[in-house]
């Protein structure tokens, strides 16, 4: 479980989308491993106030406090490692964004970009339907922009 409450709106934010669901029984190793990785994460030598976790079995959020410790482009790049690495101790992809995510009967789904416009067409998905904005960058949006109709969301701008 991830706690943003001690971290302020303004702390950065990463999500790394899986192309599939992560099951329930790698949900602990998971959460352990960001742990560690959170706990370890440096900029410059000195330690970041970090913290991430997993959200609904797909998504994997790191969140760093900047007003104490700005990560550098190296500790940026240690964070996509870790996550590269993550990735293929799980068999998942992190990294591909012709995957995005939706919300239908209170269940995660998972769509190629390509295939909205026919599931629109079928009538599976509309305009209100919510998706899963991995573009927020800080906490303040990630808490009121990370669900998003999509209408209103980046992926509106691809439908025909």
């Amino acid at each position: 479980m991830l706690n943003f409450i001690a971290f302020p709106e303004n702390s950065r934010i990463w999500i790394y989308s899986s192309d599939r669901i992560i099951s329930d029984d790698k949900i602990p190793y998971v959460h352990n491993t960001i742990q560690e990785f959170t706990n370890s994460w440096t900029s410059h030598q000195q330690g970041l106030v970090a913290g991430g976790g997993i959200l609904h079995n797909f998504f994997i959020v790191l969140v760093v406090n900047e007003e104490l410790n700005t990560p550098g482009g190296c500790s940026i790049d240690k964070s996509v490692h870790f996550i590269q690495d993550l990735g293929k101790k799980l068999q998942v992809d992190f990294f591909n964004r012709m995957m995005v995510h939706y919300i239908q009967n209170e269940e995660v789904h998972v769509i190629h970009l390509e295939k909205i416009s026919e599931v629109l067409k079928a009538g599976v998905m509309n305009e209100n339907t919510l998706f899963f904005n991995s573009l927020v960058s800080n906490k303040k949006d990630f808490i009121n922009q990370w669900l998003t109709p999509l209408k209103d969301s980046w992926i509106n701008k691809f439908l025909e």
